[in-house]
């Protein structure tokens, strides 16, 4: 996978283009700035944003490509990331010790899901704030049609409410909605998909 993001990412356009996702936009602007985690980052779009509005932003990804396109975005924008290249196994920080953790089409396999979200969970305060974003079960109907569509082939990486609920027992849920949306990102999320969107706070 680590090879497969970084051909990605060494194109010149940004993959997902430089606007951040819509969804974590519009939830973001409702919270106080603080700490923020964002695991599997890509080319920072969502980051420097986040760092635009006053929030101090960790971040990590597998791709050196994706990182080096994300410090040169945050370098124009003249904000700062602390953009770590790791997998999930590498990457650790202390418990408890973020207000916001964002997730946004980061998928894994479904062997290592619950515990991916779990050890990320980890990482968030007792009052933090989970806002995520991920292609659901039935973007499988238009990713087949669709290559630009995105998303995990494999529908077993697609994601339900019913698993999300579970990975993140102990959260009280503020939203959690699966809908079907056009996507304009970048290269690679356009058209028609099925997305899930989830907010939700660490008890």
């Amino acid at each position: 996978m680590k090879e497969f993001w970084n051909s990605r990412y060494q194109e010149k356009e940004y993959a997902y283009g430089l606007e951040p996702n819509l969804f974590f936009k519009s939830e973001l602007i409702k919270l106080i700035p603080g700490k923020a985690l964002f695991p599997a980052e890509g080319e920072g779009r969502n980051a420097v944003f986040a760092a635009k509005s006053g929030w101090e932003v960790t971040a990590f990804d597998i791709s050196e490509a994706g990182r080096n396109k994300a410090i040169q975005w945050a370098e124009k924008n003249q904000v700062h990331l602390d953009y770590q290249v790791a997998s999930l196994e590498e990457f650790n920080t202390e418990a408890d010790s973020f207000d916001l953790l964002v997730l946004i089409f980061a998928h894994f396999p479904p062997s290592v899901r619950k515990i991916y979200h779990q050890k990320l969970a980890s990482f968030l305060k007792p009052g933090g704030v989970l806002i995520l974003e991920a292609f659901s079960k039935k973007h499988s109907e238009f990713n087949s049609v669709n290559d630009k569509s995105g998303g995990p082939k494999d529908p077993a990486m697609l994601f339900s409410k019913e698993e999300l609920l579970k990975d993140f027992e102990g959260f009280s849920i503020r939203i959690l909605e699966e809908s079907v949306v056009e996507l304009e990102e970048g290269l690679y999320h356009v058209g028609k998909s099925s997305v899930i969107r989830m907010v939700a706070v660490k008890n």
